[in-house]
């Protein structure tokens, strides 16, 4: 099977990564942590198989997930968790809500973060 027919499978656990909102590739091109140029050529994977990034999801749909050891959020600054729980909740609606609408993907970033890629 071409790799283009497979889907996208998760790099951590191999499962297909069916739904935006369960894309960790796309929450972080959303919350401005990846250049549009690369979304091609970068691994996809679950939200839930990034711990580091997921424990920061506070959302009523979204089963919280913690990230044992040092990058724990509960060992971070509070202030850095607040602002970083913030974000990436947005991020995570954002994606929730994008589900739904048909838009260009240069549209897809939080507001604060589309365009910051231009040239």
């Amino acid at each position: 099977m071409a790799k283009c027919d497979e889907g996208y499978l998760c790099d951590v656990c191999g499962q297909p990564v069916e739904r935006l909102f369960e894309s960790d590739l796309y929450l972080r091109y959303v919350i401005g942590m990846l250049d549009p140029e690369v979304l091609h050529t970068t691994p996809e994977r679950h939200t839930r198989c990034n711990p580091a990034l997921a424990q920061f999801i506070v959302h009523e749909k979204f089963t919280p997930v913690e990230c044992p050891g040092d990058f724990d959020k509960r060992n971070l600054d509070p202030e850095f968790v607040r602002q970083r729980e913030q974000l990436v909740s947005r991020g995570y609606d954002r994606l929730r809500e994008l589900a739904r609408l048909d838009l260009p993907i240069v549209d897809y970033p939080l507001p604060e973060f589309r365009g910051k890629y231009s040239k």
